[in-house]
């Protein structure tokens, strides 16, 4: 199973556009950690599933939102709500407590994963804005593979090309 995590568009939606039909032929999730700064009725998102970030005035998407996919459960969220500048314990908690073994967030826009306590916590950094170490690849998103034994992470720069030293592997719990 395939997920294709974004974050931080703050408006640019060609690029989400050009994320959408990069994936359109393949079985993937498509999932937005918020700050599109796009409205919730935009036909985009009925192609991903899409939280609120702190910079979206122009839409009511929800603030976080569980996602259940064959035996996995997502929880998808911006991460300004979590602290997640300061540590991410309260997102541990929350997947945690919504009983998710992934928890997608953006907000930081800088590209972030780890494992804690069986969940894999995952910040794709911003498509449009990054910060950070990797802020010179001018955007980044994540491809999240699933299997019954691991999680491969793979980061792609806005040219849809992976960044070959941002690819991770971990073991599942």
């Amino acid at each position: 199973m395939r997920f294709v995590v974004v974050s931080d568009s703050h408006g640019d939606r060609d690029i989400l556009v050009q994320l959408v039909a990069q994936y359109q032929d393949q079985p993937v999730t498509m999932l937005h950690c918020g700050d599109s700064e796009l409205t919730t009725d935009d036909p985009l998102f009925n192609q991903m599933t899409v939280v609120q970030g702190n910079m979206d005035f122009n839409g009511q998407f929800p603030a976080q939102v569980v996602v259940p996919v064959a035996n996995e459960r997502i929880f998808l969220t911006h991460g300004h709500l979590y602290g997640v500048n300061g540590d991410l314990m309260r997102l541990l908690l929350a997947a945690q407590e919504n009983q998710a073994n992934l928890a997608f967030y953006g907000h930081t826009h800088q590209l972030a994963c780890e494992m804690h306590e069986g969940v894999l916590l995952l910040n794709p950094g911003s498509i449009a804005q990054p910060r950070g170490q990797f802020r010179d690849l001018k955007g980044t998103y994540a491809v999240v593979d699933v299997t019954p034994d691991q999680y491969q992470i793979q980061y792609y720069n806005r040219q849809f090309e992976p960044v070959s030293q941002l690819h991770f592997t971990f073991k599942r719990a």
